[in-house]
């Protein structure tokens, strides 16, 4: 993502006025983190289909989206599959995508958030795929199209910063989306999953996603996150809270 990192204005002297960005998060270390823990359950899922006997890939039965296994009260799978994958493949390409969003996201989101953000997306994507799709999945890719979407909204809130190259930013984003889905429509691809993180991670996004406004600080002028807390909770409680009743309905038909 191009980064806002500079905002101009035009004094009397039509001289440029560089304005720093506040941001709340200098490192992305939740990204790290979450990629790291996934490298090393795909390992655990290799050496798991190594050891065993019948070459069962325990961590995949214990926590892939299975709606039998969801339907017996096991609602962890609707969270569990972002840290599972099927080949080597599949999580080189979701870690270079969570790699390449996360980092400059995080940094505008602050850790918490933007774990926040990663997991509601996650949950949305098995969730709406646990409600329309018989067949098991895992993968993080739900998680991964939240970000996607996340990022458009962020372009999208604060195209004032960017100028005319937002418009281009966003088009060349909702081409990407679209390819996607459209590669998504192949066998054994789980797009529902795909649809469900886009619009969880947009809904998260668009409520209590980064919203930068120029502030006046002791050190002059500065661009920052104006949300507040309580609309950060409210974005958690809708998106999640979506999806949730979603869960609570398909409970309700099958019992």
């Amino acid at each position: 993502m191009t980064e806002p990192t500079q905002y101009s204005t035009e004094p009397p002297r039509q001289e440029t006025v560089k304005i720093p960005v506040r941001l709340p998060a200098a490192k992305p270390i939740a990204t790290y983190v979450l990629i790291g823990i996934t490298i090393l359950i795909y390992g655990v899922q290799m050496l798991s289909q190594s050891l065993s006997g019948n070459g069962y890939d325990w961590p995949f039965l214990l926590g892939g989206k299975i709606n039998q296994f969801i339907l017996r009260g096991e609602l962890w799978r609707l969270i569990t599959p972002v840290f599972l994958h099927g080949s080597v493949l599949h999580i080189a390409f979701n870690m270079y995508a969570l790699y390449s969003l996360g980092t400059s996201l995080e940094r505008y989101y602050g850790h918490w958030k933007f774990l926040l953000l990663y997991f509601v997306s996650g949950f949305a994507g098995n969730t709406l795929s646990f409600l329309l799709t018989e067949g098991a999945s895992i993968g993080a890719s739900t998680a991964v199209f939240g970000l996607v979407a996340a990022e458009g909204v962020f372009i999208y809130k604060n195209r004032e910063l960017y100028g005319p190259r937002a418009r281009t930013m966003l088009m060349n984003l909702g081409m990407i989306i679209v390819v996607n889905l459209l590669i998504g429509l192949q066998p054994n691809i789980d797009n529902w999953g795909h649809l469900g993180g886009l619009f969880g991670g947009a809904v998260f996004a668009w409520i209590g996603g980064p919203l930068l406004k120029l502030q006046t600080t002791i050190r002059g002028y500065e661009l920052a996150d104006v949300r507040t807390k309580n609309e950060v909770l409210w974005a958690f409680l809708l998106s999640a809270g979506l999806f949730v009743a979603v869960v609570i309905g398909r409970f309700l038909a099958t019992g």
